[in-house]
């Protein structure tokens, strides 16, 4: 396999962490390069249900690594409880995982801040998932943030821990909320340093003597283009950079050592959160939900459903270099009659081809639908893209058409065995 970036096309869950583990079979390295606990990757294997969070979805294949990059931001506590959480369920977590010492880390502060701030939009909330991401990215800019190279050395952590909870008490207390209580922060994170020591090293040379070796590495996004902080529908969005080139910012592997993108959508659109969303239905969300479909693996909130957005993917096309896709939860559509498709937008009379960067903007558009006949047919037992009815063909062929690239991967279900490859 190439060494591959697979990204997100959509607003986030649209299947990577599947998609992941189905490609992991060719690759050697998993890398996630950003984003934190805020993401959460669903695998089904044999009939069990694993839910990612930080560790890359490679985790689940023997034999194969998974890298922590160092554009991710890390909640340490949290990573030791998924650590230990896939020990107990027999998942082997040892040399098959690096840290970068360079990421950076997520406090308890700053989810009491993402918290407090979230609060206080009101109506105008983003939807944050409050794991105090956003905060930590905030401090990542502002060169105040600590990293894992800090944690694995108590003393020097502990110094700067102490000055960081001195200004951030200050500020949540500004805010109405009483102190946190920096010594019991200290004794976790120290604990957690003890489980995660063994696993930091510095990522970059890593990567870099692997892809000399000839070794294939394979980038898992997490979030997906519209979340992206440049290029998503600001505010709406996380505090990382989830397209295909955060890949590179965010792992230190140069653009031109990467082979191909893939971009990977949904057969419909999602969305978590607030925000617009041209192609909402209502009506489809429903049935969606009533089918125990469409809830969030790390919030549990349920979704946000509308109609496939081709404007949209068009665009993360654009934005990625996406040259191939992966259309998941066909078999969503298995018992809708008629399905519409967005080929374009109309604001204030004149057609778009691509979204505006205004979300006010934005929320104003009109969706240009075109219709096709569903297939009223199963598509779960599927295991070749020839068994798939007519019009699902159809309808597949069709979304790679309007996004202009290869149709190389459907999904007709959570399952290994449920993925077709073209």
């Amino acid at each position: 396999m190439p060494n591959t970036i697979l990204t997100g096309a959509q607003w986030g869950d649209e299947g990577k962490g599947k998609i992941i583990d189905f490609l992991t079979d060719e690759a050697d390295i998993v890398v996630r390069s950003q984003g934190g606990n805020n993401a959460g990757h669903t695998i089904v294997i044999g009939g069990e249900k694993y839910v990612l969070h930080l560790i890359p979805s490679g985790i689940l294949r023997k034999s194969k690594v998974c890298v922590i990059g160092n554009g991710v931001v890390i909640d340490p506590v949290s990573l030791v409880g998924e650590i230990e959480g896939l020990r107990k369920r027999g998942v082997a977590v040892g040399k098959n995982l690096l840290i970068s010492d360079a990421a950076h880390l997520v406090l308890p502060y700053h989810r009491e801040l993402d918290g407090q701030r979230e609060a206080r939009k009101g109506k105008g909330k983003i939807g944050t998932t409050k794991r105090g991401i956003g905060p930590a990215y905030c401090d990542k800019a502002a060169r105040t943030g600590l990293r894992m190279c800090d944690l694995i050395r108590p003393d020097v952590f502990s110094k700067k821990l102490a000055e960081r909870m001195r200004e951030n008490n200050a500020l949540l207390k500004s805010l109405g909320v009483r102190p946190m209580n920096g010594k019991a922060i200290l004794k976790d994170y120290l604990a957690a340093a003890a489980v995660l020591r063994p696993f930091v090293t510095n990522t970059v040379v890593y990567l870099h003597k692997a892809l000399k070796s000839g070794k294939q590495l394979l980038f898992e996004g997490a979030q997906g283009t519209f979340l992206d902080i440049d290029h998503g529908t600001y505010p709406y969005v996380t505090s990382s950079n989830t397209t295909a080139g955060g890949a590179c910012t965010g792992s230190g592997v140069p653009p031109h050592r990467v082979d191909c993108v893939l971009g990977v959508m949904k057969a419909y659109t999602t969305r978590v959160g607030e925000g617009p969303f041209p192609t909402e239905d209502k009506g489809l969300s429903d049935a969606l939900h009533a089918m125990g479909r469409e809830f969030g693996a790390t919030t549990g909130r349920a979704r946000r459903c509308g109609w496939f957005d081709a404007v949209a993917t068009r665009y993360a096309a654009m934005v990625n270099g996406i040259d191939d896709i992966a259309i998941t939860n066909l078999d969503g559509l298995d018992a809708v009659p008629s399905i519409r498709i967005c080929t374009a937008y109309k604001l204030d009379g004149k057609k778009l081809d691509y979204p505006p960067v205004d979300p006010d903007a934005l929320a104003r558009c009109k969706p240009v639908y075109v219709e096709m006949p569903g297939w009223n047919k199963p598509t779960d037992k599927a295991r070749k893209f020839s068994d798939l009815p007519p019009r699902a063909r159809e309808y597949v062929k069709k979304l790679a058409e309007l996004t202009g690239a290869r149709l190389s991967i459907v999904s007709i279900g959570p399952a290994r065995a449920q993925t077709i490859r073209l």
